[in-house]
């Protein structure tokens, strides 16, 4: 066999590229860096208080809890946190520095918040619209932008109740009465929509006149406020006052009642002992009015005290009179005339 075959037959060396590795080698590493990079995109995490929603080739392919999760890398699978759990809030004619939610606050907050009353008056309304994400799939797929849908819902709402009150009750006593008729309707369309939302609280913050009245009204209100002050004073002193003077007439005229009550028994009792002296007098009068001359005595005398009587004819008498024996009876009948 000749030379020429002998170099035919033996093997080649592999090539080798510039670096000095085989060719296969780099595209193996080259794959295994995808594959790793691919692997490590494909790892994510889902906070406590949200799910993630995992879209296959764009399609719904349900929901996964918190912790760490894996997804199928290159595109094929999408994830998108929602945080479910957490209560989220809008604010209308306000804005609260530093927001996490974008659509938290709007950048026309003075043209939200100016409305007409039904009374046509203006009147400048802040309100506060708290609510949480109750579905995730109707929340992605049923509404393209579904945070501008509900705060263009919150604003319409709010329009629509204000409209229908008055400045006064939108400013002072119907507060509570809008608040509670403003969740209803949201309520209400937001499941109408089904934007898989749940609306928990409408609350009025800041209430008052447009600036350019807000002086003049708060003048007329002062001097709402200083009548009612004074009617209340007023209305004070007469609950104190006539009270009383009912209570003084009234006494009054019990009083009348009893003397009157008293005068009329005392005559009856005194018409009815004369009609029974008067029986007895009918029956037997010398001795009727002998009776009734003793006891007039009887109640006469003790009254007088001590008395000498003297015959007329006695000339001296004062040897024959003990003056000491007379002021025992004398004292006796001093005290029986002050009792």
């Amino acid at each position: 066999m000749s030379e020429f075959s002998e170099s035919f037959r033996r093997p080649r060396p592999p090539q080798l590229p510039a670096g000095g590795l085989p060719i296969r080698w780099a595209i193996g590493a080259a794959v295994a860096m995808l594959l790793l990079a691919g692997l490590a995109r494909g790892v994510y995490t889902v906070g406590p208080e949200s799910v993630g929603v995992v879209q296959r080739f764009g399609r719904f392919a349900g929901t996964v809890g918190p912790g760490l999760r894996f997804k199928l890398p290159f595109g094929i699978d999408t994830v998108t946190i929602l945080p479910v759990k957490r209560q989220l809030k809008m604010e209308f004619g306000f804005g609260t520095p530093g927001a996490q939610n974008a659509d938290q606050a709007s950048y026309e907050q003075e043209l939200e918040s100016d409305m007409v009353t039904g009374d046509l008056n203006a009147a400048h309304v802040e309100w506060v619209v708290q609510y949480e994400i109750d579905d995730p799939e109707q929340f992605l797929f049923n509404h393209r932008e579904p945070g501008p849908t509900l705060r263009d819902l919150s604003e319409s709402v709010m329009r629509e109740v204000v409209g229908d009150r008055t400045v006064d009750e939108v400013l002072t006593i119907g507060r509570q009465g809008i608040e509670n008729e403003a969740i209803a309707e949201l309520t209400a369309l937001v499941q109408q929509l089904h934007m898989g939302l749940k609306v928990q609280q409408v609350q009025l913050k800041n209430v008052h006149p447009p600036k350019a009245v807000q002086r003049s009204f708060e003048e007329v209100n002062r001097a709402q406020q200083e009548r009612e002050q004074m009617i209340n004073q007023a209305n004070g002193e007469y609950n104190k006052v006539v009270p009383r003077a009912s209570g003084e007439a009234d006494k009054k005229l019990r009083e009348a009642e009893g003397y009157a009550l008293k005068r009329v028994n005392e005559a009856e009792g005194d018409v009815a002992r004369f009609k029974a002296l008067l029986e007895q007098y009918e029956k037997a009068p010398e001795v009727t009015r002998q009776r009734l001359y003793l006891e007039t005595i009887g109640e006469v005398l003790p009254q007088i005290g001590g008395k000498v009587i003297l015959d007329a004819d006695a000339k001296q008498f004062l040897p024959l009179m003990n003056l000491r024996q007379l002021e025992p009876a004398a004292a006796a009948g001093r005290q029986e005339g002050a009792r």
